[in-house]
């Protein structure tokens, strides 16, 4: 998986399509990021470039329930990629 905007994008679509709401701002962040599991935000340091923000927002996904049957084709296409890619980081 290549840290890319384009990529970043797309992560960021796969969350709006599960109802979170991603948003960039400054605060105190002990691991980078904060999760407002009620109202489904997720607020990440937004100093982090484009890595240390897709590294987050996959952080946050391997912890969230993710309903498939709501995504879009693209977005379950690319979330499929992401299990394989996520699958191979536990491995190594």
């Amino acid at each position: 998986m290549k840290y890319t905007r384009h990529n970043l994008k797309k992560l960021e679509t796969l969350f709006k399509d599960i109802e979170y709401t991603v948003r960039y701002e400054k605060g105190n962040f002990n691991s980078g990021y904060c999760i407002v599991e009620d109202r489904k935000i997720a607020v990440i340091n937004k100093f982090y470039d484009v890595e240390g923000r897709m590294n987050v927002l996959l952080e946050i996904l391997s912890m969230i329930p993710v309903e498939t049957e709501r995504l879009e084709e693209s977005s379950l296409k690319f979330y499929k990629q992401l299990q394989k890619f996520l699958a191979r980081e536990e491995e190594e």
